[in-house]
């Protein structure tokens, strides 16, 4: 029993850990932590789209966060080690956040979701979908999706390759969800199934034809 409360509270630490490093990091356009436990201490490597914001002039801010770390959370020795984001546009969780800021100043949610789907596909990915929840103009609150390319939603790869993001903005009528789901890449295995299933589909048009 001890055992198992000890990973509890550290999974509960964990999740702490990210609450501090998302408010925080905000302006510096934050994505995710990763915390790793290693023999020297305890590594905290942060993704934002703008690391400088974090850093600090000659690394005075990131050494001062590293102490406030250390005194709020009580860890041992923590390292924190800053990571850019290779393309903002494939970044669920980056992306939902930049949603909820549009959505928050009065853009129609039709108009973001269908701009950021053609972003993310331009920028390289296999599939997105986008969902938003929430009063979406009228009394009763709704869902409407917009999704393009191929994505995944169950089993292995929706597991492990689909990369997941969620916000929340407050509006005037009320809160909205926004859910974001990329899948960057393919396996070989699946990317043969994919073409296999576009040749079919093409086969079936021209035949229609």
């Amino acid at each position: 029993m001890a055992v198992e409360k000890y990973f509890i509270n550290e999974v509960i630490k964990e999740a702490k850990i990210e609450e501090f490093m998302r408010e925080k990091f905000d302006r510096a356009g934050y994505s995710h932590t990763i915390i790793q436990r290693t023999p020297l201490g305890t590594r905290i490597i942060v993704f934002v789209n703008r690391p400088g914001l974090v850093i600090g002039k000659s690394g005075k801010k990131i050494k001062e966060i590293t102490e406030e770390i250390k005194e709020k959370f009580e860890l041992e020795n923590p390292m924190l080690d800053v990571k850019d984001v290779e393309n903002q546009f494939l970044d669920a969780q980056l992306v939902a956040d930049r949603i909820v800021k549009i959505l928050e100043r009065g853009i129609f949610y039709k108009r973001i979701a269908n701009k950021y789907l053609e972003s993310i596909m331009n920028a390289g990915a296999v599939g997105v979908e986008i969902k938003i929840s929430g009063k979406l103009g009228g009394e009763r609150g709704r869902m409407q999706k917009f999704k393009d390319g191929y994505i995944k939603h169950a089993g292995y790869y929706a597991d492990n390759l689909v990369d997941k993001g969620f916000a929340v903005a407050n509006l005037k009528q009320g809160i909205v969800g926004v859910q974001v789901r990329i899948l960057k890449s393919v396996p070989e295995d699946l990317s043969l199934k994919l073409k296999k299933v576009e040749k079919d589909e093409d086969k079936g048009h021209k035949e229609t034809d």
